[in-house]
C-alpha cells in the first residue's frame, strides 16, 4: 500500500488493482502540494471515497470523476448529488455497510460532524451524515480513515469490527479532535501500527503543527507519521 498526501484531509491510496482518492480537496486547498496539478494527483485514479459533504473535503470529486471515470463512493445523499452532476460510476451507501468494489471493501463508520455544501454562494444543502472510511483488501493493511470527528466511545466497536491497523487522525481543532482528544481516541480505542495526523494546518484557525499531538501520544508516539503534503508513506 502507497499513501500520499495531498494536504488537509486528501490522501491517495494505491494498492493492487485500484487508486483510490478520499477526499480530494485540491483546488482552492492552500496546503496542495506547489507545481502539483489536479491532473497529475488523480491520473490512474479507479475509485474516489467521500467522508463528508464540506467542501473542504468533497473537493473536486466531479470534476475528477468526469475526467477519470472513477467510481464514487459515499453516503446516500452524496452519491445523488454527484450523480446529479452527470456522473454515472455512483456507489450509494450508508453508515454501517460494507460494499465490495472488487480490489477492495469499504465500509462507512460512525464520525461526530455535520455535512453540507455551500458552493456557488449556496445557502448550506445538507449532504447527509459524516462517515469515517475503513478500506481494506487483501494482504493490505487495513486503513481508516476518521473523516472530520470528536472522539466518541464507540471508536471501540469500529475496533472490534475492523480492526484497523493504519488511522488518519483529524487533530487540527475547532472543527474536529484537537491534540489532547485525538490521542486519547487513539490510544484508548485502537491498536494503530500507523497513525497519520491530518486536517490541520491548512487554514489559520487550525492547529499549525501536530507537535502537540504528537506529545500527546506519549509512549505511542513512535507509531505518529506526520505527512508533508506531497510526500508518500509505504505501509
Amino acid at each position: 500500500m502507497k499513501i500520499t498526501f495531498f494536504g488537509h484531509s486528501a490522501f491517495r491510496i494505491d494498492i493492487k488493482d485500484a487508486s483510490i482518492l478520499i477526499d480530494p480537496f485540491m483546488t482552492g486547498n492552500p496546503s496542495f502540494p506547489a507545481g502539483l496539478d489536479v491532473a497529475t494527483a488523480s491520473a490512474g485514479v479507479t475509485h474516489i471515497l467521500i467522508t463528508h459533504g464540506h467542501d473542504d473535503h468533497i473537493g473536486d470529486v466531479v470534476e475528477i470523476a468526469r475526467s477519470t471515470g472513477a467510481q464514487v463512493t459515499a453516503n446516500f445523499e452524496i452519491a445523488s448529488w454527484v450523480q446529479s452532476q452527470g456522473i454515472e460510476a455512483v456507489n450509494p451507501m450508508g453508515c454501517g455497510g460494507t460494499v465490495d468494489v472488487g480490489p477492495f471493501q469499504v465500509s462507512l463508520t460512525q464520525a461526530q460532524h455535520s455535512s453540507s455544501s455551500q458552493r456557488n454562494g449556496w445557502p448550506p444543502v445538507y449532504l447527509g451524515t459524516a462517515n469515517g472510511i475503513v478500506v481494506s483488501a487483501p494482504g493490505e493493511p487495513t486503513l481508516l480513515h476518521m473523516g472530520d470527528t470528536d472522539i466518541f466511545s464507540d471508536m471501540a466497536l469500529i475496533h472490534d469490527l475492523h480492526a484497523p491497523k493504519i488511522g488518519i487522525v483529524p487533530i487540527g481543532d475547532r472543527f474536529t479532535m484537537g491534540a489532547r482528544s485525538a490521542a486519547l481516541a487513539c490510544r484508548r480505542y485502537f491498536d494503530f501500527d500507523t497513525v497519520i495526523p491530518c486536517h490541520f494546518g491548512t487554514f489559520p484557525i487550525l492547529a499549525a503543527s501536530a507537535d502537540a499531538f504528537v506529545e500527546e501520544m506519549g509512549d505511542k508516539g513512535e507509531t505518529v507519521c506526520v505527512m508533508t503534503p506531497g510526500g508518500t508513506l509505504e505501509a
